[in-house]
């Protein structure tokens, strides 16, 4: 049998969206094979620091 795969893109707040993040993964009707966050350079007061602005979420369907 030939898996199929689905790839999903999550803007996400790191901060705010973890409930949404929640439910989004709840409503997917495969496996969750992989997250992926893109993890983008910020510069702050104290220097450098790191920020994700998306996730890919890889989903495995039958």
């Amino acid at each position: 049998m030939k898996s199929r795969y689905r790839v999903h893109r999550f803007d996400v707040k790191m901060t705010t969206d973890q409930s949404k993040l929640e439910q989004f993964l709840n409503s997917l009707e495969g496996e969750v094979v992989a997250i992926i966050p893109n993890v983008t350079p910020k510069f702050t007061p104290g220097g450098m620091g790191a920020e994700v602005d998306f996730l890919l979420i890889v989903e495995r369907v039958s």
